[in-house]
């Protein structure tokens, strides 16, 4: 039986990043572009008309900008995951972004197998952070937070050192990328008890989404290997 193609949303005010985004994601056979926008706005109420799977947004438009987009298209109910894109000097607006919706970022100038690895992720209800993403967020977290870089880590490691050692093999998962269902099979339980364990590590870390928890697994240090 054959499965349905992961919809996709694209959204960027330069034309040919858009071209370069659509030849890239039109090079797997189970992606569709279905829509393209040159601004939030537009991404927002293409969004509602065709409902994507995923919504590839640019953090930066007119009009409407990524967050805004991605907020309000979680203000309607969207089931649409979002996918934010990113360039270097955005760390703010990463940060605005993780309590805003976002269930992944990806640098404009990673490579192509990451904007479709990303895609991947989202639709499958995974959130999605590429490695230079993570690592820079880190590093400004570091930087720039209450007590500096060895304040936030200890602070990080205190938070997932006190989940069960389940909650934080689920968390490393998460942070590698992997949908409930692909944790599920890893640790060979149902997909229930994984959604059970997100729910509570999402709680207990007190953050808004996946993508947020993401974070704060790479600032501990914690990774699949590690657990």
């Amino acid at each position: 039986m054959s499965t349905a193609p992961i919809r996709v949303l694209l959204a960027d005010d330069e034309p040919m990043i858009r071209a370069g985004l659509r030849a890239v994601l039109t090079t797997d056979p189970a992606i569709d572009v279905v829509a393209e926008a040159a601004d939030g706005r537009e991404a927002v109420d293409l969004a509602l008309r065709h409902r994507p799977d995923v919504a590839v947004l640019d953090i930066r438009m007119p009009r409407m900008d990524g967050l805004a987009a991605a907020a309000e298209l979680r203000r309607t109910g969207a089931a649409t995951g979002v996918l934010m894109l990113t360039t270097f000097g955005e760390d703010d607006y990463i940060l605005r972004a993780l309590g805003g919706g976002a269930n992944g970022f990806l640098v404009k100038s990673g490579e192509p197998e990451e904007l479709l690895a990303g895609v991947r992720a989202i639709a499958s209800g995974a959130a999605y952070l590429s490695p230079k993403v993570a690592a820079r967020v880190v590093a400004h977290l570091a930087a720039t937070g209450a007590g500096g870089g060895a304040g936030r880590r200890e602070a990080a490691r205190r938070l997932v050192g006190a989940l069960t050692a389940r909650e934080r093999e689920v968390l490393a998962l998460v942070a590698a990328g992997l949908s409930n269902g692909a944790i599920a099979r890893r640790l060979g339980v149902v997909e229930g008890t994984v959604k059970a364990h997100v729910s509570s590590i999402l709680t207990r870390l007190d953050v808004p989404n996946r993508a947020a928890a993401a974070v704060l697994a790479h600032e501990a240090g914690l990774s699949a290997s590690s657990v």
